[in-house]
């Protein structure tokens, strides 16, 4: 994307993507098919892993002495996605019946042991947090701080209170808003999640109604019963209404020799929410407002300076080229005598730089880094990629990084063709490009994944999964990239448009270090980001749902136009002073940003992630945060050399030599 003079043609761009995000509503795709329930039909909860926000460790549900269900564990069909961000979704004994209010007895645990209370209180103490699911939903639970209203994903295990007690959560307030559903000529088929809606051809089912959840909240408890009266029941056996305490004398304590049981009651709302709406509640930011007016802003500040230095620098090199034009050859040599400048390195600015094959590596894999951003941002931002499709972000993310090798591959390998003026090492550059960012990645996630391993966490990726990674990597990715390369060999190489001195000319010696102005560079691009990733580490790392990907598609187009401009200015900048090492600086201007990004999260890490716990936690997140700022390095680094190579030619190409 660049700036262009029609600047109403950028405003009306700029409004009709503010607009597309905030009708999102009504172009929603909600990823998985309407469901329709009749009266009394049963409805059964999932349950996905513990989660907190002090360890960041997930763990199993059933890893803690919770009820089981009477057809024992079943694991739900997870994808990529899921695997990865560590979800484990099972099945629970959590059974509704559709439109029926009643209070339930699940069962009573045997006399809890040493190690599961100590495992309960730690959890209660890590502030984990039980997520339930229904009907794709997950569960909803407010919470006043303040006079705030506050809403939270999930439950927590349990409380502690001031008597240095824990108290564990067994009664549970569901609360299940549905919508009644009239169709026309739509018979519903399964009332599970492979349920679907197929055109009915009988000419007698005029209409299939039935009730669709659009809601799911919970209340949660700790109430003390009696095990011995409890213990008569069975599972699903309906008994008094349960009231939540107020003292503690009535709440389950977590001692041992205590027997838990657990219960919960449900109550079935009518709402007019309808069912493409339903995530609505999930999907609100908080402080929306402050979110606006701080990303127009920033949009605003970024184009304003953004364009200073753009007119400023058209300006400079169009006079420098026209009064080079306008003089004979023989004041043009007179001028190259007694002037400084870029026109000097006219023989050395397309001299090869250093380390040629690492520069081919890094552009190439940032020409898929950012490909596969691109493309994720803006499905995601019209509504391809939704929340209710668990992992599905991540899963399409990893299958466009893979087919896009063949377009890393193809650039890196033209690169490599223009710097070496021949095809030969062609694949040595395909297969570092395809082994250079992934190896680096999975060499951080292994060693992480050693460290879940350790915790016994579901965070851990399955020895099956690596597997399956490594099959993709190589037989996929690859692959792909290797044809990529063949085809970079095949296209037209780049002409440069002067020729190359063989004795290298001096560079003068300057009195500060150029890799200064180099890190200094990146605070511009920086300062479209810093703001849209607070609120992704806020999703990432305090569990809440991040959906305005409107936001980040802008920020990402501003990125970019910023990233090029910056880049391309130091390049000039730096053949002014008759530097002709521009290769790495242009690539480095711009991808220098990954340093702030990098530097931020430790920020975030120390001052926004206070109740994050434990060296464990803290060596994952910075891991995690590692991996993003090279991808972000790689990113950034080839939109600005790209720009800056784009740049150089076209400059001494306008350029008169003899």
């Amino acid at each position: 994307m660049a700036l262009s003079k029609p600047f109403s043609k950028w405003v009306f761009l700029f409004l009709f993507i503010l607009s597309a995000h905030t009708t999102c509503n009504a172009f929603y795709l909600p990823g998985s098919y309407m469901h329709t329930y009749s009266t009394r039909d049963s409805i059964f909860a999932k349950v996905n892993s513990l989660t907190s926000i002090e360890t960041e460790l997930p763990f199993s549900y059933y890893s803690l002495p919770y009820c089981k269900p009477p057809e024992g564990i079943k694991k739900s069909a997870e994808n990529l996605g899921e695997l990865l961000m560590g979800d484990q979704i099972d099945n629970s004994p959590y059974r509704f019946r559709m439109n029926v209010n009643e209070t339930v007895y699940l069962c009573t645990t045997h006399a809890l042991n040493e190690n599961e209370v100590k495992l309960l209180k730690q959890r209660t103490r890590d502030l984990y947090q039980v997520n339930m699911i229904l009907d794709n939903l997950p569960a909803m639970r407010y919470s006043r701080q303040n006079d705030v209203s506050i809403q939270w994903t999930g439950y927590p295990v349990g409380f502690t209170q001031n008597n240095n007690e824990d108290y564990i959560i067994n009664h549970l307030k569901f609360k299940v808003l549905v919508h009644e559903y009239e169709g026309s000529g739509v018979e519903i088929v399964g009332t599970g999640e492979e349920g679907m809606g197929v055109i009915s051809t009988d000419a007698d089912k005029k209409k299939a109604s039935g009730f669709e959840i659009v809601g799911f909240e919970v209340v949660p408890c700790s109430v003390k019963h009696d095990p011995e009266v409890m213990s008569k029941h069975k599972i699903y056996d309906n008994i008094p209404p349960v009231t939540c305490p107020s003292e503690l004398e009535k709440s389950q304590i977590i001692r041992e020799q205590e027997k838990v049981s657990f219960t919960y009651d449900v109550e079935f709302v009518k709402s007019d929410i309808r069912w493409p709406s339903r995530w609505d509640a999930y999907l609100k930011m908080e402080g929306a407002r402050v979110h606006w007016f701080s990303i127009l802003n920033s949009v605003m500040v970024i184009f304003f300076l953004a364009g200073i230095v753009f007119v400023i620098f058209l300006r400079t090199v169009r006079r420098d080229l026209t009064r080079y034009e306008e003089l004979d050859k023989e004041s043009q040599a007179q001028m190259n005598e007694e002037l400084s400048g870029w026109k000097l390195v006219v023989g050395d600015v397309f001299r090869e730089p250093n380390c040629p094959k690492l520069l081919c590596v890094m552009v190439g894999d940032g020409v898929q880094i950012l490909g596969m951003a691109i493309v994720t941002i803006v499905f995601a931002a019209f509504g391809f990629l939704s929340p209710a499709s668990r992992g599905m972000l991540l899963t399409g993310m990893i299958v466009l990084y893979l087919f896009l090798g063949i377009a890393a591959g193809y650039v890196g390998v033209r690169l490599w063709r223009t710097l070496k003026g021949t095809s030969e090492g062609w694949k040595s550059v395909s297969w570092s490009v395809a082994c250079f960012f992934s190896g680096i990645v999975f060499a951080i996630l292994t060693a992480l994944n050693f460290i879940l391993w350790g915790s016994k966490s579901t965070g851990a990726i399955p020895i099956s999964l690596y597997f399956l990674l490594l099959f993709l990597w190589f037989c996929v990715s690859v692959p792909l990239t290797l044809l990529g390369g063949l085809l970079g060999t095949r296209a037209e190489a780049i002409q440069y448009p002067v020729r190359t001195n063989q004795i290298p000319r001096e560079i003068p010696a300057r009195k500060y270090p150029s890799w200064l102005l180099v890190l200094g560079a990146g605070t511009l691009p920086f300062g479209t980001l810093f703001i849209e990733l607070f609120f992704i580490l806020t999703s990432i790392w305090l569990g809440r749902f991040y959906y305005v990907f409107g936001f980040l598609l802008i920020v990402l187009l501003l990125l970019v136009i910023v990233c090029a401009e910056v880049s391309v200015v130091l390049t000039y900048m730096h053949l002014c002073v008759e530097d002709w090492q521009w290769w790495w600086k242009a690539f480095f201007a711009s991808g220098s940003v990954a340093l702030y990004v990098f530097l931020y999260s430790i920020n975030y890490l120390v001052f926004d992630l206070k109740s994050l716990s434990g060296p464990v936690s803290a060596i994952l997140y910075l891991g995690y945060s590692l991996i993003m700022a090279f991808a972000i390095m790689l990113a950034t680094g080839t939109i600005g050399f790209l720009m800056s190579f784009y740049f150089v030619h076209y400059l001494f190409s306008s350029v008169k030599i003899d």
